[in-house]
């Protein structure tokens, strides 16, 4: 027969389940199992409160819906945060994943407008700089670089001669 054992909280603390239960005091978030201390954080700090969740469920064996409700958060934040906790371990502290430096520096707009006022085309423009076709048509329609407009040739109306009565 399993031994049961007492739910042995802290005063103030608040129940995940029969085993877990966190407390906040002085901006401090520490969780608890079986009375016992395991993780804390800052209250603010999000990645450290995904990483402790994901392993709540993933390694306690807390239902997500339990700890949906006893942190008043959507449950797919808690499924989004398993998801990642599983495919990447610690990832939750990695830094964000950005965007490189941009192709259209200053100089390269400055060298693309001056082939553009020449005449030339934006794609072989492109292809001399070295830039994909579409950053520079990208640009061409931002409006961060223009195209000279192409001289029209002029129209010359023919006039015919009246006819004869």
């Amino acid at each position: 027969m399993p031994q049961m054992h007492l739910p042995l909280f802290p005063g103030g603390a608040t129940e995940i389940n029969e085993t877990l239960s966190f407390a906040r005091t002085d901006g401090t978030v520490t969780y608890f199992q079986c009375g016992m201390p395991v993780f804390s954080h800052d209250q603010h700090d999000r990645a450290s409160f995904r990483l402790i969740t994901a392993q709540l469920y993933v390694t306690c064996g807390a239902k997500q819906a339990d700890i949906a409700r006893a942190f008043g958060v959507p449950q797919i934040t808690i499924k989004r945060a398993v998801k990642q906790y599983r495919a990447e371990g610690m990832g939750f502290f990695a830094p964000r994943v950005t965007r490189g430096p941009s192709v259209l520096t200053a100089e390269v707009l400055e060298q693309a407008q001056g082939h553009l006022d020449e005449g030339q085309s934006a794609p072989m423009v492109a292809e001399r700089l070295g830039v994909k076709s579409n950053t520079l048509s990208k640009a061409i329609r931002a409006g961060r670089l223009r195209v000279p407009a192409k001289k029209k040739k002029p129209i010359t109306r023919h006039t015919l001669p009246p006819a004869a009565t």
